[in-house]
């Protein structure tokens, strides 16, 4: 292990002693449900239904049986590209020869795709009853539009073009439709104590510390990028309630008016039913909610070495910007 890895595990463990138990706050502590280890999502479920599984909400055995040997035939038989997101379920399902991405940014070759979970839903949203993104407000649509223009043009050779979370200042809160390809894939780190949890997750290494001894929300004029998080539990369910997101923040079109509600459940002994809701009458005409299986894991998290600000990778787009403009 490396050093900066056993830095990092360190905090972990600073972390721990920092937020040592207060006896007495709320629900007993025996009384509460576990929920501490690390936890993997790698469910290759869809966030939306596809429209070829309109009106099903889930699958037979024999149709996942199906979908996984397509899948093993287009990415370990073919020179398919990876997979990033919904499509791995989407190429099976539409049981192509062989997966291009659309973006033209072809990987095929160069990375290992991630093992997937086939499972007999057809979408990670279950409300509304569709396992569709409720439609966007008009406001909401003339800000998606607007923003759409604005990335015609985009420069990636411009530092006020590269988004936050190229810049390794967070991937943002809640992570739902994946980063680094697999989506939703993704692994999670519990830290639990009587008045707080803490949510460890793996990419930017980003720790929310959630206090659970009823405190009120800051402020609204206080904001922060992954919002402000309170938790409680109710019954053998930790519900994390955030709001206080930045106005620069941008989950799905969703800003500072964003209400998030997160409820964890411990299905057993190695699943956790990770529910999550999403609330914002400026962008969506109307709540709707998505639940995600996480999964124990005796896998280690170490540290993804993406660092604040992304320096190196900023010298890289500069330099490489200045040559093209010589040539």
């Amino acid at each position: 292990m490396s050093a900066r890895s056993i830095a990092s595990l360190g905090v972990l463990a600073g972390i721990a002693i920092a937020l040592a138990p207060v006896p007495g706050a709320g629900q007993p502590a025996h009384a509460r449900p576990d929920l501490q280890g690390v936890w993997i999502s790698n469910s290759a479920t869809p966030l939306e239904r596809p429209k070829a599984l309109e009106g099903r909400a889930s699958l037979t055995d024999q149709e996942i049986a199906d979908l996984k040997r397509r899948a093993n035939r287009i990415f370990n038989e073919t020179n398919s590209d990876y997979a990033g997101g919904d499509a791995l379920f989407l190429s099976a399902l539409a049981d192509l020869d062989r997966y291009k991405n659309p973006a033209g940014n072809s990987t095929a070759g160069s990375v290992e795709m991630v093992p997937r979970d086939f499972d007999n839903r057809t979408s990670l949203i279950v409300d509304p009853p569709d396992g569709r993104v409720p439609p966007l407000t008009p406001d909401a649509a003339k800000r998606a539009g607007a923003f759409a223009t604005s990335r015609v043009r985009f420069d990636p050779a411009d530092p006020e073009d590269v988004s936050f979370d190229r810049r390794c200042l967070t991937f943002g809160t809640p992570r739902l439709g994946g980063n680094y390809g697999a989506g939703p894939f993704s692994y999670y780190q519990i830290v639990q104590t009587p008045d707080y949890v803490v949510l460890i997750t793996e990419f930017i290494h980003e720790a929310r510390i959630i206090p659970l001894e009823g405190r009120p929300h800051l402020p609204p004029s206080m904001t922060r990028w992954n919002g402000d998080s309170r938790g409680r539990w109710e019954g053998k369910t930790l519900v994390v309630d955030t709001t206080n997101f930045s106005p620069k923040s941008h989950f799905m079109g969703s800003a500072d008016g964003l209400h998030l509600v997160e409820r964890f459940t411990r299905t057993d002994r190695d699943t956790i039913a990770y529910e999550i809701t999403l609330a914002d009458p400026t962008t969506w005409t109307t709540p709707w909610s998505a639940v995600i299986r996480l999964k124990r894991t005796g896998d280690k998290m170490y540290e993804v070495a993406c660092h604040e600000g992304n320096y190196y990778t900023m010298q890289g787009v500069l330099a490489g910007a200045r040559s093209a403009e010589q040539k």
